[in-house]
């Protein structure tokens, strides 16, 4: 069963929250403020935000970037994982990702069909790792980014939660490219 450990020390992350939006701006960032005012109330750092257009190249290259920063643990975007033209943050994401965290989508939809039903579906949220870091797309509603956060990333993201957790593996993230 699910549960939080108090016997162990909780661990703050470094969170960059990414919005993709062509019609936001910091001042109306809805989603992004809810994603900021979880993550420092669980206490984590705010490593660094920004709003991007919807264009896949754009989003792709700020990802990376963050990626590359070894102040950052983990980058969460908001917006474009929907079914239009113009959301391509998911193909974005997955230009960069090394592995897909597959389950991510999964339970992000379980969340939703509880809250929004069969509207679920029009969700593409998406997770993975690159360069040892974990990158979560979410969709771009201040009540998508409020369920992936206190469903799925506030427990996953927290140090003492059992069974396990993505904390307690971010040293093994990039064993890959370590010299044997």
């Amino acid at each position: 069963m699910s549960r939080i450990d108090d016997s162990r020390d909780f661990i703050p992350v470094r969170i960059a929250i990414l919005t993709v939006s062509d019609t936001r701006e910091m001042a109306d960032d809805r989603s992004g403020d809810t994603l900021v005012g979880r993550l420092e109330a669980a206490g984590h750092h705010l490593a660094d935000r920004a709003i991007v257009r919807d264009d896949r190249l754009a989003i792709a290259a700020q990802l990376r970037n963050w990626i590359a920063d070894p102040e950052i643990d983990v980058i969460i975007s908001t917006g474009g994982t929907g079914l239009t033209g113009r959301d391509v943050t998911v193909e974005a994401h997955r230009d960069v990702y090394e592995k897909e965290i597959e389950a991510f989508s999964t339970v992000f939809t379980l969340v939703s069909m509880k809250k929004i039903g069969t509207s679920a579906v029009q969700s593409r949220a998406t997770g993975g790792v690159a360069g040892g870091t974990y990158l979560f797309a979410l969709p771009g509603s201040p009540g998508g980014c409020k369920d992936a956060w206190d469903e799925i990333l506030a427990l996953q993201l927290d140090y003492r939660h059992r069974p396990c957790n993505f904390v307690e593996i971010f040293p093994r993230l990039d064993e890959h490219r370590r010299r044997k």
